[in-house]
């Protein structure tokens, strides 16, 4: 499973519920917390060396996706969310059931409402609120559209998916049949 560091980041190690896959080459350092059904995915980092980051259950961090964190202003990521490969969320707050697209930036501050979409290729602003339910799209982003609430179960779904597949691998993985090569 992943590189973490053994002796933790001055002091701090992370905290994995045993539900959880974390992929090879996924790095963790710090303190990096992951709740029950988190998935984090190959060559990802989290990068939790001035502040904490949290992943919340059934979330899913997809390939080559970057959590870091500023000297107090930890990230937060709360369940049922989706991260798009290569996505970057630095020191901000991402709200349930959000799906965050491929390559989308998000900057230090920003917080997203529940339920919304950040497009891929989206550069969500410092200090910029999203409000729940929002589709963002742009660089920078900006308000396409409202979604209807009734696109949270679509979140949902997606999340859970990922949740499973990521218990797929973990037993593969501590099987010794890891489908990585």
């Amino acid at each position: 499973m992943a590189d973490l560091l053994p002796e933790g980041f001055l002091g701090a190690e992370p905290s994995l519920d045993p539900d959880v896959f974390v992929a090879a080459g996924a790095r963790l350092v710090g303190e990096v917390r992951l709740e029950a059904g988190a998935s984090i995915w190959y060559n990802c980092v989290l990068r939790a060396d001035l502040a904490s980051i949290s992943v919340g259950g059934n979330t899913n961090l997809q390939d080559g996706t970057l959590v870091h964190v500023e000297t107090g202003r930890p990230c937060r990521i709360a369940d049922h969310v989706t991260v798009g490969h290569g996505a970057i969320l630095h020191a901000c707050t991402v709200e349930s059931g959000c799906l965050i697209g491929m390559g989308a930036i998000i900057l230090s501050g920003a917080a997203i409402g529940r339920g919304s979409v950040i497009a891929a290729g989206a550069l969500v602003r410092e200090n910029a609120l999203v409000e729940p339910f929002s589709l963002m799209a742009g660089v920078p982003a900006r308000l396409v559209r409202k979604l209807p609430e009734q696109t949270l179960a679509r979140h949902l779904e997606v999340a859970l998916k990922y949740a499973e597949a990521g218990r797929r691998h973990r037993e593969l993985a501590l099987r010794g049949q890891s489908p990585a090569v």
